[in-house]
């Protein structure tokens, strides 16, 4: 085994338990339906970070020739997933516990937008440290736009704002992964 093979276990790993985390969310919601109050933004959010899930998977084959890895590139590699993983728990919270998901995603919005900012951060930081460079302009402007809305996710506390920053945020990032991932590298 590689050392490429062996760390992206490890990733795939926490990449897995975000996906469960969003998909148990799913079926939690469904399965409790006539007991959730549903929220249009949540659930968006929610897709937007499947969709991220994926990608964030499907791009970690690029990294199958960086032959040598230190210990900060990899802890960087990680923190990705982790900050995923947390993200889903904050937009997909157990019905039990949350039967009401727009009330949920008010009281945490500040600590879900910042932890999307961090998830901004170290995907940009990974970079840098993997390859030597930030990304290209276009991913760039991707990550920027998005630091925004976090930003004025963070700020705003408005319903109306918050169903437009999650609506344009899933045509976004399916705009995004079909520009810059559709293939891989």
């Amino acid at each position: 085994m590689d050392t490429f093979n062996y760390l992206s276990v490890f990733v795939s790993i926490i990449l897995g338990l975000g996906v469960t985390q969003l998909l148990s969310g799913f079926a939690d919601w469904l399965e409790h339906r006539h007991a959730v109050k549903p929220h249009g933004p949540s659930l968006a959010w929610a897709g937007t970070l499947l969709l991220l899930h994926i990608q964030t998977w499907w791009t970690l084959f690029g990294l199958r020739h960086v032959e040598q890895w230190q210990f900060l590139q990899f802890f960087v590699l990680l923190l990705q997933p982790i900050l995923l993983y947390l993200l889903a728990a904050l937009a997909m919270p157990k019905a039990a516990t949350h039967p009401d998901l727009q009330q949920a995603f008010h009281s945490n919005r500040r600590w879900f937008f910042a932890l999307l900012i961090g998830l901004l951060v170290v995907s940009l930081l990974k970079d840098l440290l993997i390859t030597g460079a930030l990304p290209e302009r276009s991913n760039l402007l991707f990550h920027a736009g998005a630091a925004l809305a976090a930003v004025l996710g963070i700020a705003i506390n408005h319903e109306r704002v918050h169903q437009l920053l999650a609506y344009s945020t899933v045509l976004t990032i399916m705009l995004y992964i079909g520009l810059l991932f559709t293939r891989l590298p």
